[in-house]
């Protein structure tokens, strides 16, 4: 019992160390810069990955993002008008 299970934990560890496992993938090119963007609106954010990770969905979807680091939601009415499950403003 003690050898099938030897091999079973070995078998198991190599196939989840394989590098033919994609673990991540990249974002879609938007054609819009995002991650430079959410870098300017996040950088007052208490929680920058927090607030990286919601402006980079906005991004993606409404592709723009207002300027400055707070407020000016307006010059983007997509990333203005985005909700959570809570019913408030997704995008920081």
């Amino acid at each position: 019992m003690k050898p099938v299970f030897a091999t079973l934990l070995i078998v198991s560890l190599v196939l989840t160390s394989s590098p033919l496992i994609k673990t991540t993938t990249a974002p879609a090119d938007t054609g819009y810069p995002c991650d430079t963007k959410c870098q300017d609106r996040c950088a007052a954010a208490g929680v920058k990955k927090r607030c990286l990770d919601d402006c980079g969905i906005c991004c993606q979807i409404c592709k723009c993002v207002p300027s400055g680091t707070y407020g000016n939601k307006s010059e983007c009415p997509c990333y203005q008008y985005m909700r959570n499950s809570k019913g408030t403003s997704k995008c920081p």
